[in-house]
């Protein structure tokens, strides 16, 4: 009976010993800091963390791939519904039709200004590009003598002018490569007055913003090149509370706008800004003298009540030039940038 048992036991010490051994054998394939063994260095544990998280962020990297999906959808619909309003600016400008008369505006004039005049210049030119690209009749634009202040100017704060379009950009003067007899300098100086434009000719505005210091400069260059120079009608149909001098934009403005409705007096209303007071001639000569009528046939009124429209007639000017600044410079704005 004893002799039974007893190779029973020995049997199942022995299995649980192989056991035993098997277990501590897989303790020690596992990696460990224990005696014996050797520890993990920082990129393997670096490697274990990153794909721990890898695992971790398996659903979140799924929903995040289903919100781009979303995404590209809803922005193909937007593309789709915005490619008829795409389709219809194309249709405009293949209406467009080009003008040969060239418009040049002549920046032989930088070493004359100032760095605040320089950058005043070159947001005048970044308008009459705008707003040639946009005209239903584009003019042929040219931008000589470009060089300077100017243009370190654009390259530091303007890097795409080198991308412009429909534009003729040079560094020589206008005289180096357009006839003496197809130009015509624009100067409100001149005694000649326009009264149509010629398309065959080349008209030049001076690039000058000089707040009158140099007055007269433009005419006295043109005359002394022998250059034929004009002034723009307006003081034929035009009124002005200021002086005749306009902003370049302004004159390059006014003649895309003749070129489209070839009446001076529209052009000019449609882009001299409300600032400067501009009032048809017409309606100025009647305005002049119903206030001579007035003054006689009131001349009896008390002194309390003409104080009081003095008074009304000095602070509504002032309202309503400031609102004008406000709006000039937001359409100002709103023009480039479009």
């Amino acid at each position: 009976m004893s002799s039974e048992i007893l190779p029973a036991f020995s049997e199942t010490s022995n299995v649980e010993r192989k056991q035993d051994l098997n277990e501590d054998q897989e303790e020690n394939q596992k990696p460990g800091l224990g005696e014996g063994f050797e520890p993990i260095s920082k990129r393997q544990m670096k490697k274990l963390m990153k794909q721990k998280q890898w695992e971790e962020q398996r659903e979140l990297r799924k929903q995040k791939r289903k919100e781009k999906r979303k995404r590209k959808q809803l922005e193909r619909q937007c593309q789709l519904e915005s490619n008829s309003e795409g389709s219809d600016r194309k249709r405009i400008r293949r209406d467009v039709v080009y003008s040969p008369l060239r418009l040049i505006i002549d920046c032989s004039f930088d070493s004359l200004m100032v760095l605040k005049d320089i950058k005043k210049l070159h947001k005048q030119v970044q308008r009459c590009y705008a707003e040639n690209r946009r005209a239903l009749h584009p003019v042929q634009f040219y931008l000589t003598s470009h060089g300077g202040q100017l243009k370190k100017n654009m390259d530091e704060n303007d890097k795409g002018w080198v991308n412009w379009k429909d534009i003729h950009i040079k560094p020589e003067h206008y005289s180096e490569f357009i006839q003496k007899e197809d130009l015509i300098y624009l100067t409100s100086d001149s005694p000649n007055v326009l009264k149509e434009l010629d398309e065959s000719k080349a008209y030049v505005i001076g690039g000058l913003v000089d707040h009158n210091h140099h007055k007269g400069l433009t005419y006295k260059q043109a005359s002394e090149h022998g250059i034929d120079h004009a002034q723009l009608p307006l003081g034929n149909f035009v009124k002005m509370n200021s002086r005749k001098v306009l902003a370049i934009n302004h004159v390059f403005e006014i003649i895309l706008e003749y070129l489209e409705t070839r009446d001076w007096q529209e052009a000019f209303f449609t882009i001299l800004p409300q600032r400067k007071g501009a009032v048809p001639t017409d309606k100025a000569c009647e305005s002049s003298s119903h206030d001579k009528k007035f003054t006689r046939v009131e001349g009896g009124l008390n002194s309390d009540s003409s104080e009081e429209e003095n008074r009304n007639e000095l602070d509504s000017p002032h309202k309503e030039e400031k609102q004008d600044k406000e709006n000039s410079t937001e359409s100002t704005v709103n023009s480039i940038l479009h």
